[in-house]
């Protein structure tokens, strides 16, 4: 996964994580890296970047403000398009890491050796795109 945390730290400033879970290396890691993370999932999760409970089926938009891209490591696929919608709605960058089999209709990117499914929202952000 460090692959991931290379791609995100050199493309944006604040990121979103959704539905962080036990694996807190990535986020913690673009902390380190000076990224900006929130975090959240529906439980209590022990973590040293900013964390809050919320559910993606109905999240809390103040969370996620000026998060230049939303992202979720290993989501159900249930929970794609919620995922998609919360990024478009702040106007921010989507990525998914799924499980492997998983499908979704994005852009499906291999940086590196691993596979993640992208979507691009305007480059409002100034941050670089995928081929860069």
């Amino acid at each position: 996964m460090l692959q991931l945390v290379e791609f995100i730290a050199t493309r944006y400033k604040k990121v979103a994580e959704i539905g962080i879970g036990k694996n807190t290396l990535v986020a913690e890691r673009l902390m380190e890296k000076g990224v900006k993370v929130v975090a959240t999932d529906l439980k209590p999760v022990k973590t040293n970047v900013e964390f809050y409970i919320d559910d993606i089926l109905n999240p809390k938009i103040e969370i996620y403000r000026e998060a230049e891209l939303v992202y979720s490591i290993r989501p159900p696929p249930e929970l794609f398009s919620a995922i998609k919608m919360l990024a478009e709605r702040i106007h921010a960058d989507c990525l998914i890491k799924p499980l492997y089999g998983d499908y979704a209709d994005g852009e499906l990117v291999n940086y590196k050796g691993l596979s993640f499914y992208f979507w691009k929202i305007k480059n409002k952000h100034g941050c670089k795109t995928v081929s860069d």
